[in-house]
């Protein structure tokens, strides 16, 4: 076993796997109960489910699951076009936005580079540097509110990416729209940014960072359908970029890297408004009463822009088991060195009240 890690690429020892929310069905064999007894509140999923819309798109594109997909995803990328007022050369489609930070890796990362983040940040970003012999240098966020002067300071002769999820995961900081003008005006012109707005959809004022791409400058966007569109199970995301980035992004692309049956159903959720506005409404019903709570606990919190909030309760991988054991799945955040903290996704309202009354036994 030794001798074949010998032929394996020395980076990846020190590639650490992503460790997912913990699923309902292993939860509830564990627990001997119905998966329906449990409330998973660990992925930042949307707990109104599927967009109907897509819902029904889905039913009539499995019917023709023998064949291959569209690899370019024509429809679905001609839509977002459209929706986003750019052309088809701008954008980009992947398994999940998470396959398009590794198309950046291959694309632009090799042994000795540098990549850029704040702290805490989404760990997809250091996974991938890691995966291809990057380092990645991570700036402080004091108090976990992101400093983009001290990004720019970070910046060296070996930096070639910088990641910024706006707003953040698993904090929920949001880093205003001016800030992040100042910052892609003054980060040097051979820089790859990446903004990951992987939770857009959620705020009340998106940050325009879209003119930034049709000023020709090197801005990589992500989105993703996983989200408020609720098609997390399906793996489609997207990113917006010069044609230039775009060009090399596809090079790195594997063919028919999105489904057929994701692609339908991404295309019917990008229409779905209804289902959209329901769910923005009761993330910020939900996450008000949470934060409320929280507060009433005299817990510590990070005030959130996301559909999720990060909340100290000392022993996050204790409590994180004793809410389990109250059939409560949450997210402990070792793994973000924030061993000290839970990030809870908003859920509907009676799983939110659930969730607050199983806190408050767990930290008994």
């Amino acid at each position: 076993m030794n001798l074949l890690w010998d032929q394996a690429n020395p980076q990846l020892r020190r590639v650490t796997l992503y460790e997912p929310g913990k699923p309902i069905e292993e939860t509830a064999r564990e627990l001997g109960v119905d998966p329906d007894q449990v409330i998973k509140l660990a992925s930042n999923e949307n707990p109104l489910g599927p967009s109907p819309k897509a819902v029904a798109a889905m039913q009539g594109a499995i019917e023709s699951a023998e064949l291959y997909p569209d690899g370019g995803g024509f429809l679905l990328t001609t839509a977002l076009a459209t929706k986003l007022g750019c052309a088809l050369d701008n954008i980009i489609l992947g398994n999940g936005s998470n396959e398009i930070i590794e198309f950046l890796g291959h694309a632009f990362l090799k042994p000795g580079d540098d990549v850029l983040a704040f702290e805490h940040a989404f760990i997809a970003y250091k996974l991938i540097a890691a995966l291809f012999g990057a380092r990645t240098v991570e700036v402080a966020a004091h108090d976990f509110q992101p400093d983009v002067d001290a990004l720019l300071n970070a910046i060296t002769a070996k930096t070639k990416i910088i990641f910024i999820a706006n707003p953040n995961n698993p904090t929920g900081a949001l880093i205003p729209a001016d800030k992040i003008d100042d910052f892609l005006a003054r980060v040097p012109e051979n820089m790859i940014t990446v903004i990951d707005q992987a939770y857009l959809e959620f705020l009340e004022h998106p940050p325009d960072v879209l003119r930034h791409v049709h000023e020709n400058r090197n801005v990589v966007v992500l989105r993703t359908f996983s989200k408020i569109y609720g098609l997390a199970s399906l793996r489609v995301g997207y990113a917006i970029a010069r044609p230039e980035i775009i060009e090399i992004l596809r090079k790195t692309r594997q063919p028919f890297n999105v489904n057929g049956v994701g692609q339908t159903a991404a295309l019917a959720a990008l229409n779905d408004h209804e289902h959209v506005r329901k769910t923005k409404a009761m993330t910020d019903e939900g996450r008000s009463f949470l934060e409320a709570q929280l507060n009433a606990m005299n817990l510590r919190f990070v005030p959130s822009a996301g559909n999720f909030v990060c909340v100290h309760v000392g022993d996050g991988a204790e409590v994180f088991k004793r809410m389990l054991a109250r059939k409560i799945i949450v997210r402990p955040l070792r793994g973000y060195n924030l061993p000290e903290w839970l990030r809870i996704t908003v859920g509907t309202m009676e799983q939110n009240q659930k969730c607050i009354a199983a806190l408050k036994e767990a930290l008994i």
